[in-house]
């Protein structure tokens, strides 16, 4: 009788020990950075790029909590696409003239200059990023990192990267990697669509594999999450504060490496309307036939539901829309299952199905190709190439940078 007593005690015990592991919070750069490393800016002048997404978990923004230390002096604040408060909506370019933040100057590197100047960083000694990502190639606060370091390896400047998960899990690497000839900002560098990896990684990556002009001089130090683990299912992440204008929630993010592609072409992503990247559509979509041919393709992790909606302009998300205030018809996307659902694979299955069925009305623009890393996707999906041949064809690349990417993995 005593053993069985003692038995259920072990099992319940392991039981409890196994939640605490599972619900762990996470613990970013950003907290430990104030906790436990202030010693890395003593007698600095500190840079910081950020945006409002740069929290500690207490909701204290990172450069109020670093005003209230002493031995340091924060001397500029730079901000990335969407500005200091994320509230400028996509692609619009931001030139801060006189912005000052309790008398710090605020330094666009999104507006005429997309990297920190000389005389930008002349009064920096150390430059701090904290920025949370999507895990998106095309995202730009990634470039916005590139440029960083890069500029910070020319004039000799130590960077500090305080990580943050990467909200689409760290081990989601799906996607063409990208062509050189295809680098722009929404691909600064040879990685797939999804990378599976943190800022901390990423930029790691960058360095190692000498993806960076001034790499031989870049000094980085990255102040790693706590209690974060690549395979903890989305499910487990407790706040979700959106990282721009149109990535409204988890689920946003994660179906956002699939549908933005649609940004290269004249199908509406939902900008527009208060579900962006979850809902697409066109005026001559029928959605009964889209579900259909969606489900023949047998998509994992996700349900698929008719919507009717009307692109609007809204203040801080979108501008002039596609279809502007005329009537979309189309599919809303609901993740069920997040470690199984696929994004990139289901824009490339969704695109072939909206071009099968409409032909001609399916238009490409200039910016596909730079968001899909070549132009070969786009003349994949124009041959009507089925969608398990196209995903098979990037699949010898994606390999090769699966192997590089695994020396740079933290966690």
């Amino acid at each position: 009788m005593k053993i069985n007593h003692l038995y259920s005690f072990l099992i319940l015990l392991s039981v409890f020990f196994l939640s605490i592991r599972i619900d762990a919070q996470i613990i970013t750069g950003a907290d430990l950075l104030i906790s436990e490393n202030l010693n890395l800016l003593s007698d600095r002048k500190v840079g910081v790029v950020c945006n409002h997404s740069s929290l500690l978990s207490n909701g204290t923004h990172l450069v109020d909590a670093l005003l209230n230390q002493k031995d340091f002096e924060v001397t500029a604040i730079f901000t990335p696409e969407h500005g200091f408060k994320s509230i400028e909506e996509d692609g619009k370019v931001i030139d801060y003239k006189n912005n000052l933040y309790k008398n710090i100057p605020i330094i666009s590197l999104y507006g005429k200059d997309r990297k920190p100047s000389k005389e930008n960083l002349n009064n920096v000694d150390i430059l701090i990023f904290d920025i949370q990502d999507v895990g998106a190639r095309f995202y730009t606060y990634i470039s916005t990192m590139y440029n960083v370091l890069e500029a910070a390896g020319e004039v000799n400047i130590p960077v500090i990267i305080l990580d943050r998960p990467n909200p689409i899990g760290g081990n989601y690497v799906d996607g063409p990697v990208l062509d050189n000839k295809f680098k722009s900002f929404v691909g600064v560098a040879q990685i797939p669509i999804a990378y599976g990896m943190t800022v901390g990684e990423l930029a790691n990556y960058f360095i190692g594999e000498k993806l960076i002009s001034s790499w031989k001089n870049i000094s980085l130090k990255v102040i790693q999450c706590k209690n974060w683990k690549r395979e903890i299912p989305n499910e487990f992440y407790s706040k979700w504060n959106p990282p721009s204008p149109n990535i409204t929630s988890l689920q946003t993010a994660l179906v956002y490496p699939g549908t933005c592609l649609l940004q290269g072409t004249n199908i509406s992503d939902g900008r527009g309307t208060r579900f962006p990247i979850l809902q697409i559509g066109a005026p001559f979509f029928n959605a009964d036939d889209i579900i259909v041919k969606l489900n023949l393709l047998k998509i994992e992790g996700a349900e698929f539901q008719s919507v009717a909606f009307i692109p609007e302009e809204i203040e801080g998300m979108a501008k002039n829309p596609k279809f502007e205030n005329e009537s979309c018809y189309g599919i809303k996307i609901k993740i069920t299952d997040p470690i199984k659902f696929e994004a990139v694979k289901f824009g490339v299955k969704l695109l072939y199905v909206v071009i099968k069925l409409y032909g001609d009305k399916i238009k490409f623009n200039e910016s596909f190709s730079k968001l899909a890393g070549s132009d070969i996707l786009q003349k994949q999906l124009q041959n009507k190439m089925a969608p398990d041949k196209i995903i098979a064809s990037w699949q010898k690349d994606l390999v090769k940078f699966e192997k590089k990417r695994n020396k740079y993995l933290l966690y």
